[in-house]
């Protein structure tokens, strides 16, 4: 029984490269986050930034090779996902821990109708008749509010919206009742009222299953909307940790502030919006010290030297950024 507020997944330390001609890449570097019961982390930064393979190398869909485990642990109820065999975590990424991906289309099957897809849970981890699955399935495309879903779960993938086929993917992620759901940029390729609605949908059916959900982003204004707490990526690193509050309101890290700076605001309607100067560093040439110094407007030599850990600023805050050690040094700055 899930307790609310329960820790449901903690990932310690999780560092991950991948083989490349030129040698290895590190693409996640360290990385640590947790997520309770009834709560929603987002996960945000730019591509190329370390989101998506975090998550993917916990739950074992990272191709390994190229990809490769250097480091950390992914503890679910406190039974390391890492160190399981192939087969043991398999019990748990489908069943307990589902995932929602944004491009619907490539992960449904064309040439099966929904019902039949959504069912397959039912049998596979339930051992369920085709029959009971199929109504099932039906069930759960009610629950994800597909209008006429008795009759809808006979269609195919190609008869659904963009959005209706997001709603599959969630119905098809919760149909087993799993204690935490990975949604990595569940809205991105969905116009912004569509988008609203999947992710209104995602924190009505998580208040009802009291569920772990991990939102994976670059969409500041979708951490704003739902998230409980962030956690915040720059070139494989976590250099900013809050609750998204916290984050929001008053921003620690210079990327956290550049981002924040860059959302769209009715006080600079007519204005060109700001942006953070560059581009983020290639993987195989990370800057040396901290990897965002080369695009930060507080940079000083310092900051090259080393990089920067990741430091308690503030209670139930932490930060990566040698000038701002502390709530009280950003005033400093």
């Amino acid at each position: 029984m899930t307790r609310h507020g329960e820790v449901l997944l903690k990932v310690d330390d999780l560092t991950v490269e991948f083989d490349t001609p030129q040698g290895p890449v590190r693409a996640v570097d360290g990385v640590s986050w947790q997520v309770r019961a009834g709560e929603t982390l987002a996960i945000l930064g730019e591509s190329g930034s370390g989101k998506s393979v975090s998550t993917q190398a916990l739950t074992g869909i990272l191709e390994m090779p190229p990809g490769r485990i250097v480091s950390g642990t992914a503890q679910y109820r406190g039974a390391d996902l890492i160190a399981m065999t192939v087969k043991e975590r398999r019990k748990i990424v489908g069943d307990r821990i589902t995932m929602v991906f944004q491009d619907s289309l490539s992960a449904l099957n064309p040439v099966q109708s929904v019902g039949t897809q959504i069912a397959e849970c039912y049998r596979v981890h339930r051992g369920l008749s085709k029959q009971d699955a199929l109504r099932r399935a039906a069930e759960m495309l009610d629950q994800v509010r597909i209008p006429a879903a008795a009759k809808r779960v006979r269609d195919y993938p190609h008869e659904f919206s963009g959005g209706m086929r997001q709603r599959v993917m969630l119905a098809m992620a919760l149909a087993l009742d799993p204690d935490v759901l990975i949604a990595d940029e569940p809205t991105t390729a969905l116009d912004v009222t569509v988008q609203a609605q999947i992710l209104e949908l995602i924190a009505e059916l998580q208040a009802e299953r009291d569920m772990g959900v991990v939102l994976i982003t670059h969409d500041l204004g979708v951490v704003s909307d739902v998230a409980d707490n962030v956690v915040v990526m720059y070139a494989g690193q976590v250099v900013e940790r809050a609750s998204t509050a916290a984050a929001l309101e008053y921003p620690v890290h210079p990327y956290t502030e550049g981002l924040l700076g860059s959302m769209p605001s009715a006080d600079l309607k007519g204005q060109e919006l700001p942006t953070i100067p560059g581009v983020p560093p290639s993987l195989r040439a990370i800057p040396s010290g901290c990897a965002f110094r080369t695009r930060c407007p507080i940079a000083i030599d310092d900051c090259a030297a080393a990089v920067p850990p990741l430091l308690r600023v503030a209670p139930g805050r932490d930060a990566a950024c040698i000038r701002r050690p502390s709530i009280a040094a950003k005033e400093a700055v």
